[in-house]
């Protein structure tokens, strides 16, 4: 399964998305092997939207109780090119050092010259597998636009780059200067609410699809269920299964579906009454 959230105090499924900026055959990320402006106000862009980008990348509440501390999953909205502990990351492995990998692994063989500018990417670490890919992706591009049109994007991204593991009790100082992900969907409904006019601008996205979003979000209820059951893994583990039985049992119906078939999913807590209440009839009648 990609479920977000498979065993308790383990690490979950993690969706994570590289982007680039590409003109006219450029990757506008990277110039003389270091970031560029661009790259940099893309990346505020995206931690300033973050928020509200859950909604779209992480979609139910099992996504939240992947998004703690040590389990190899971003909480707080940062970035960083040498830990992993940060929302978004900057693989520095295409600009320093990918020719002599070959090397590395192989002596005998010769280190290579290519011009590997073109693979240098930026990680958004925090969706899972409850995705919606296409909505998702398209609010990464509004971000990037959006941190084009920040005033201060250079320095909100500055200000925000950490290059140290910021769940280490040595950093807290760090951490805790730092803004946090929403810890449940009804938080990340209203941080949607709160953010929405930026998706909407230009007609990216409806005003109608947002409503949508918010109110499936809202629908779980878990404004305090992370703090309700975090030490309870007895009841997490049954959450758990019941998102599990909520995606294989969308795979097996969506299997009978024509390769053509244009859908939108949104798991229930109940599968009892997913039937029903998710409109998978529709489906069904295809």
């Amino acid at each position: 399964t990609f479920a977000p959230k498979i065993t308790t105090g383990k690490a979950g499924s993690g969706l994570h998305i590289h982007t680039r900026l590409m003109k006219e055959g450029k990757n506008m990320y990277i110039e003389n092997g270091q970031l560029t402006e661009a790259a940099k106000k893309a990346i505020a862009g995206i931690l300033e939207i973050a928020p509200s980008l859950t909604a779209f990348g992480n979609t139910n509440p099992t996504s939240y109780f992947r998004l703690v501390p040590h389990q190899e999953a971003p909480t707080n909205i940062c970035w960083g090119d040498r830990n992993r502990s940060v929302l978004v990351r900057v693989p520095l492995g295409w600009t320093q050092g990918a020719n002599e990998m070959i090397t590395d692994a192989n002596p005998l063989e010769q280190a290579g010259h290519a011009d590997l500018s073109t693979k240098q990417t930026i990680e958004f670490r925090c969706p899972d597998g409850s995705a919606d890919v296409y909505l998702l992706l398209a609010g990464l591009a509004v971000a990037a636009r959006h941190g084009f049109e920040m005033p201060d994007a250079l320095p909100y991204a500055e200000e925000r780059y950490v290059n140290v593991n910021i769940f280490d009790d040595a950093h807290k100082h760090i951490a805790e200067r730092l803004s946090h992900l929403p810890t449940s969907c009804a938080e990340s409904a209203e941080c949607l609410a709160n953010q929405r006019a930026i998706y909407e601008a230009q007609g990216v996205f409806s005003a109608s699809l947002i409503d949508g979003m918010i109110d499936k979000l809202n629908s779980y209820h878990d404004k305090t269920l992370r703090q309700d059951i975090s030490n309870h893994p007895e009841n997490i583990q049954a959450l758990v299964k019941k998102f599990i039985t909520n995606y294989y049992y969308l795979s097996h119906k969506l299997e009978r579906l024509p390769a053509t078939a244009v859908f939108l999913f949104s798991p229930n807590p109940d599968p009892d009454k997913s039937v029903k209440q998710r409109k998978i009839q529709r489906y069904e009648n295809l």
